[in-house]
């Protein structure tokens, strides 16, 4: 095969797999924010979030597979699947090995997710965190492209982004839990229990 073309698949691939990495971390904190809520019909904001992931994770395999065809760097399945053992940019490399198996954990739980403990399934989505954070990285740090201009304004504008959603999210689980408490404070005082357990209407 041409070495050429593998680079270049290599080279697209890895942004292609990044981009809908990024699409999908932006559209799941966008679901999480109260602005999801004006949508109607949001099964398919569900199901556009779970189709970037998806995406994500097969160009990730298309771009771990030109890789190993690459002739330049001479990367073999030690090099791309444990981190810290090559020697073309090991640094730069292990963050993208690591964000591959968080990548992978995402997407082998939202498979199963009608089969493990939604607390499992719900701390292994915080993973989503770290890999976006960890691919970026590596995006930053390995490959020729990392010096293109267009392509650090896009990931640096993109972590903006998402830095700015995660704000959203944190503000919006702030409010619904505070709504939570001062609704079934609401309830307990119009009902209040006796020593029996039986609700006693509340007294004037």
């Amino acid at each position: 095969m041409n070495s050429t073309l593998v680079w270049y698949t290599s080279r697209a691939s890895g942004i292609v797999a990044w981009a809908l990495l990024a699409g999908s971390v932006l559209w799941g904190l966008f679901m999480s924010t109260r602005l999801a809520e004006t949508v109607r019909r949001r099964a398919w904001l569900l199901d556009l979030h779970r189709f970037l992931g998806a995406g994500a994770l097969v160009f990730v395999v298309v771009h771990v597979s030109s890789i190993l065809l690459d002739t330049y760097t001479h990367f073999g399945l030690t090099e791309v699947l444990v981190p810290l053992t090559g020697s073309w940019r090991p640094g730069a490399v292990a963050w993208g090995i690591v964000a591959m198996y968080l990548l992978v954990a995402l997407e082998v739980t939202s498979l199963l997710r009608r089969v493990v403990p939604r607390r499992v399934w719900r701390r292994t989505h915080y993973l989503s965190f770290p890999l976006f954070a960890f691919a970026t990285i590596h995006g930053l740090a390995a490959g020729t492209d990392r010096h293109s201009a267009a392509l650090r304004i896009a990931f640096y504008s993109v972590s903006w982004a998402a830095g700015v959603l995660v704000v959203m999210r944190a503000v919006t689980a702030r409010r619904a839990r505070a709504d939570a408490l001062t609704e079934l404070a609401r309830d307990r005082g119009r009902l209040p229990l006796d020593g029996a357990g039986a609700s006693l209407p509340r007294s004037g």
